[in-house]
């Protein structure tokens, strides 16, 4: 049977393909048309799937789409009569696009279908998940346990903001719930917004800025913000917010307990900034533990699944991880509402029409999350050619010695190989990669190949049979989604002065022997390489350490800021072109900046909106 599971409407639409329960192919709709975090219809998302599988339109046995519209129109409908009259301008601004587009999805959906095969019955095969429950269903199905506690938790589905159900075998129930306005993701991106960041984008960024500053509004959130009970349960304080009601996160309440208004996107970061990050991280980080320990005490078992928006606070899993209540994680990488289309097309597979399902202890479903379109080498040859292109051909040895080469000599590498990956992560398919020993590399990547903020950590790749001897970790992490410390003998001492310092001024102190990929307080966020899930990558890995004694590289996607990670060899060369990237390494295809065209150049600076 062959369902294809879809999210779209919001954020991050995309597309699934499922046969007979193993995951075929998945894919965002953002890598085709270019435009980060695309709300629209995923056809490319959906060709590309279909291509994928080999199959046609009429293949397909079900559609299902990852929440309830009529739901979640429910709960926009309730929450305006709950606070009017106030919120009216927030209400007349939503009800148009509400009764145009969303809330009449099914007969939308339908037309769209259509197009892809006209003599198709598809009101037939057409089915709605709930929005938890589809994240529910990404994070078990797929994991590689028969059973465990299955958490998620973003900023709100139809009604529900965290979720927890038991996954067993092929069933999965989702047991109780927390629901709108009571929400972690929406209190982490109340902040994300008041300290001048885009929301449902720049959370990861106030991630990021956190280790700059200090905890010290944590006690005023808890005690004026959110109630945080010893269970992890919680209610928010909605005096101080203005989602339910306004056109912003938070208001003139919220202001005067942090001391003035919400930072602008083009004013400069500050302490306080910093130490605001900090303390609401803290706080998320103390729910979530509050919470993972009162379920593995209730239920006694052993393993946890995550999912939804909250579970790429990779700082946050590696704390749960590192707590030891559960033995084993699993977080799916697709975690937020992207990887809703993969939860509701297991959902019908599994609950709908008792699908079984295999699960070996060991290894996931998700092949690595690799799981979007690959090229072919004549493919990538023809693409880039047309593209005005300069390159040489070579056999796998001389390409794995050559880009060794480049970043061993402090080059930035583009790498285009294999199938796209399904999530916000590059894991080896589409990344640059740099010299993780590097003390310039983080702030090259960041300025003049990412044009983006100089704080943003980096990501380590590290060989798998490698990571325990560099850092504080002994599991699999390919996903890039746990945090976890540079090892004390690779970490390098502070000076008292350097220590003294405050803010970004911490930034070019080198923390360890790899402060490309060492954040201020001597964490990383960690991609284990595996041979069999990346052989190619695996390779290039293994021929850096045995040139360098280091099997560490950074890792960062293959775009610019506000630009959605690259697609196709096309995506690749421009992305080359805009920015300060010395080789582009796309197959066995190896393209270097000064052998291109000079008319070919490209602005990527300004080419995109900044996120």
């Amino acid at each position: 049977m062959l369902i294809l599971g879809l999210s779209a409407f919001y954020h991050d639409s995309a597309a699934c393909l499922v046969d007979d329960g193993r995951i075929v192919a998945a894919a965002q709709e953002e890598r085709f048309t270019r435009k980060k975090h695309d709300s629209g219809y995923p056809e490319h998302a959906i060709a590309a799937c279909l291509a994928a599988a080999g199959a046609r339109a009429g293949d397909i046995d079900q559609v299902v789409f990852y929440d309830k519209p009529f739901l979640k129109f429910e709960r926009l409908l309730e929450t305006y009569l709950a606070f009017a009259p106030r919120g009216f301008r927030s209400f007349r601004l939503a009800i148009p696009v509400w009764l145009r587009e969303k809330l009449f999805q099914k007969p939308l959906l339908l037309a769209r279908l259509r197009t892809l095969d006209p003599e198709v019955d598809w009101a037939a095969r057409l089915l709605f998940a709930e929005h938890h429950l589809s994240h529910a269903a990404a994070a078990f199905f797929p994991s590689p346990f028969e059973q465990a506690v299955v958490l998620t938790m973003d900023g709100v589905g139809e009604w529900a903001t965290t979720s927890v159900g038991i996954g067993r075998g092929h069933n999965l129930a989702i047991e109780r719930e927390i629901h709108f306005p009571h929400s972690l993701g929406l209190l982490y991106s109340a902040f994300t917004y008041y300290t001048g960041f885009k929301v449902n984008s720049g959370e990861y960024k106030v991630m990021g800025l956190a280790p700059y500053g200090e905890p010290k509004y944590t006690n005023a959130i808890l005690e004026y913000l959110v109630d945080l009970k010893p269970d992890g349960s919680f209610q928010l304080d909605l005096d101080y917010f203005d989602y339910c009601t306004g056109l912003t996160m938070t208001n003139q309440r919220f202001d005067a307990l942090f001391g003035g208004p919400a930072r602008r996107p083009d004013q400069p970061l500050t302490q306080r900034h910093m130490d605001l990050a900090a303390s609401v991280q803290a706080v998320l980080e103390e729910a979530v533990l509050r919470v993972t320990r009162s379920l593995a005490a209730e239920t006694g078992l052993r393993n946890l699944c995550l999912a939804g928006g909250v579970a790429l606070n990779c700082v946050a899993n590696g704390k749960i991880l590192r707590d030891g209540r559960f033995e084993r994680l699993w977080i799916q990488p697709a975690a937020g509402d992207a990887g809703g289309a993969l939860g509701a097309a297991l959902c019908a597979w599994h609950l709908f029409h008792g699908g079984e399902r295999q699960a070996d202890g060991r290894r996931d479903a998700m092949s690595g999350a690799y799981l979007g379109p690959a090229y072919a080498h004549a493919e990538i040859e023809r693409r880039l050619r047309a593209c005005g292109a300069v390159f040489t051909v070579v056999e796998d040895d001389p390409l794995l010695s050559e880009t060794v080469d480049a970043l061993e000599a402090g080059q930035a590498v583009g790498w285009f190989q294999g199938r796209m990956e399904f999530g916000p992560r590059a894991l080896g398919a589409r990344s640059i990669l740099g010299d993780a020993r590097s003390p310039t590399m983080q702030k090259i990547l960041n300025l003049k190949v990412k044009y983006r903020e100089s704080f943003r950590p980096f990501a380590p790749s590290i060989l798998r049979e490698e990571v325990a001897d560099w850092f504080e970790l002994d599991v699999d992490s390919p996903y890039m989604l746990l945090v976890a410390d540079v090892v004390p003998r690779h970490r390098q001492a502070m000076t008292p002065e350097q220590h003294a310092l405050f803010g970004i001024d911490k930034l070019n102190v080198p923390r360890s022997s790899i402060p490309a990929v060492t954040h201020v307080d001597y964490s990383a966020r960690i991609q284990t390489v595996h041979a069999d899930l990346n052989p190619r990558y695996h390779a290039l890995l293994t021929a850096f350490k045995a040139r360098t004694g280091c099997p560490v590289l950074v890792n960062t996607s293959f775009n610019v800021r506000g630009e959605p990670i690259v697609a196709t060899p096309e995506d690749a060369f421009h992305c080359f072109m805009g920015t300060e990237i010395e080789l582009l390494v796309a197959g066995n295809c190896i393209l270097r900046k000064e052998d291109q065209d000079p008319s070919l150049k490209r602005d990527y600076k300004d080419a995109f909106e900044l996120d």
